[in-house]
């Protein structure tokens, strides 16, 4: 098992990538290219920019890397509020804005510690 799998801003992370693709299977065919890829490539490019800085196995390229881990989380927020803007989410989303808040912390702390 890869190492970056034990971390638990990957792990959090990972779970709001997978919320976001399964929320958007509701979202009308009309945006499958529009707002239903954005939030998805945003919300997984948090997780997945964690993955590849940490296999740079430099503690200057990992930051970077949580850096634009942290610009994605920002626009998977914005993406999501705009999504329900829109209509297209009818449930309640303060989970996910929960789990958004909770990983913008993580990703604060680990890239603090490094």
């Amino acid at each position: 098992m890869a190492k970056y799998k034990n971390l638990i801003v990957w792990q959090k992370a990972n779970e709001l990538a997978l919320k976001m693709y399964k929320l958007t299977e509701d979202f009308p065919k009309k945006e499958t290219f529009g707002i239903t890829s954005q939030l998805r490539r945003a919300a997984l490019s948090v997780p997945t920019n964690i993955v590849e800085g940490y296999g740079r196995r430099s503690k200057t390229e990992l930051s970077r890397f949580i850096d634009m881990a942290r610009g994605s989380l920002a626009e998977t927020e914005y993406l999501l509020e705009f999504s329900q803007s829109l209509g297209y989410i009818k449930s309640d989303i303060s989970e996910l804005q929960t789990l958004i808040e909770e990983v913008s912390k993580l990703l604060w702390n680990f890239q603090k510690g490094l």
